[in-house]
């Protein structure tokens, strides 16, 4: 008895790919901009190697978020692809579900990289102050309540400067500096 069976190819999922690269590129600019307004990440930028470079994305055809450290300190969003140039750090989620799952934040990093969703390409110490970065960014950028969901310890910050700091990095994110 020869049985046949029609090959069933996964959908592309256009929708959830489009959400994530606009986040991805917001988060990207707003890293960007955070590394030149908020006193902590601009100590965990000072810890990293010169010429650093880090890529956030979803493994395989993408999206991603390639962000590298300037000679000045400062982090600069250096676009959506992994090109040519050498990434010193990777973390990549296996497939496009388990990004779509942290960037609508039903599952914080912590979480994602425990259920092992998360690869980590490069030194273990590297990751763990990337991943710090974009934990202090998301509370900055997001509501209270969605913040909570995003990141494990939600910090106790004064109002004045959660609103004065949030507001300078929207600015610097959308004005791309």
């Amino acid at each position: 008895m020869n049985v046949t069976y029609r090959e069933i190819k996964p959908g592309k999922k256009p929708v959830k790919r489009a959400y994530l690269a606009v986040m991805l590129w917001f988060m990207g600019r707003a890293v960007q901009a955070a590394s030149r307004v908020d006193r902590a990440i601009m100590d965990e930028v000072a810890d990293l190697p010169d010429d650093f470079v880090f890529a956030l994305g979803v493994a395989e055809r993408g999206p991603w978020m390639v962000v590298g450290r300037r000679s000045d300190g400062a982090l600069s969003y250096r676009g959506r692809a992994i090109g040519d140039d050498p990434v010193d750090l990777k973390l990549a989620f296996k497939h496009l579900e388990a990004g779509f799952l942290t960037f609508t934040f039903r599952e914080n990093t912590p979480v994602a990289t425990a259920r092992d969703r998360l690869n980590v390409d490069g030194e273990v110490a590297h990751a763990c102050a990337v991943v710090r970065i974009i934990d202090r960014v998301q509370v900055y950028l997001l509501p209270k309540p969605l913040a909570r969901l995003a990141v494990k310890r939600y910090p106790r910050w004064p109002l004045l400067r959660k609103c004065v700091h949030r507001t300078r990095i929207y600015w610097r994110a959308l004005l791309g500096y």
